[in-house]
């Protein structure tokens, strides 16, 4: 009996326990809730969790990129670490995390692709390195060309003005959201070239978004395949030069005995 009635307590409760915990982020579906009861709203553990490893990542990329080698888009990668951190130090201190939360799951939904794409080529697993990139490709550009502008970049924008009048805050959130945005695009265009050599080339040559070698660098490679070429080729036109005297010469020492053998009195 006991058991039957624990058994029924367990059925009764659970149930409740799963759909409460399915209404702890109705900010995620909706975003309008995003600004419900701002600024009294709490923080929940998670979210402060996963400011605390956001920051953290970007900080150490933010130390890392300056003392690893530079990339095409090496000045992009210092502004958007720099807008990023300041984005989710300021939407933790504002209490934005709601806001700030989404676009931290905004990007990472696809970064870890890139990331693991990356480990793939570095292994030598080409087909599943392309597989991957065309997936990550296409979250990206669904993520951060849709997504991002239209719901959570409009949230904050359009939304947020039902419950508070435009302030100093609200302009310096839009921002760096803004300028988040324009990285984007950036990264989008260099993604969709990769994309077009993927697909007229049948495999993905290089990563044109994080690991092209900069402009100064393909300079000095190209400069140095030409004089590699020039040397070579002027190593083949002084051996050149070089039999062309040696046969010169012996064509002049053949010509002088002639003219002496033939000087010389023929022998009785």
């Amino acid at each position: 009996m006991s058991s039957h009635i624990m058994n029924e307590k367990w059925v009764h409760v659970t149930p409740n326990k799963v759909f409460s915990s399915s209404r702890l982020t109705p900010w995620f579906w909706d975003h309008r809730e995003c600004w419900r009861g701002y600024p009294r709203q709490a923080v929940a553990e998670a979210q402060y969790w996963y400011y605390i490893m956001e920051l953290s990542f970007y900080l150490s990329l933010l130390l890392c990129v300056s003392v690893d080698v530079k990339r095409k888009d090496f000045k992009e990668q210092i502004i958007h670490h720099i807008a990023t951190i300041f984005l989710i130090a300021f939407s933790y201190c504002a209490n934005y995390a709601r806001v700030g939360t989404l676009v931290m799951l905004v990007h990472d939904s696809s970064d870890f692709l890139l990331e693991s794409a990356k480990m793939f080529n570095y292994a030598g697993w080409r087909k599943t390195c392309d597989a991957l990139f065309v997936f990550f490709a296409a979250v990206f550009l669904v993520t951060r060309l849709v997504v991002f502008p239209c719901r959570i970049v409009y949230t904050a924008v359009v939304d947020s003005l039902d419950v508070f009048p435009p302030y100093s805050g609200y302009y310096f959130l839009n921002g760096l959201l803004l300028v988040l945005q324009a990285l984007h695009i950036f990264w989008a265009w260099l993604i969709l070239r990769m994309v077009h050599k993927f697909i007229f080339l049948g495999k993905v040559e290089r990563d044109e978004r994080s690991d092209e070698e900069s402009e100064a660098d393909e300079e000095e490679e190209e400069d140095g395949e030409e004089e590699h070429s020039w040397e070579q080729k002027k190593g083949a036109l002084n051996s050149k030069l070089a039999s062309l005297a040696s046969n010169c010469v012996l064509n002049n020492l053949t010509n002088r005995r002639r003219k002496m053998n033939s000087r010389m009195p023929k022998a009785r």
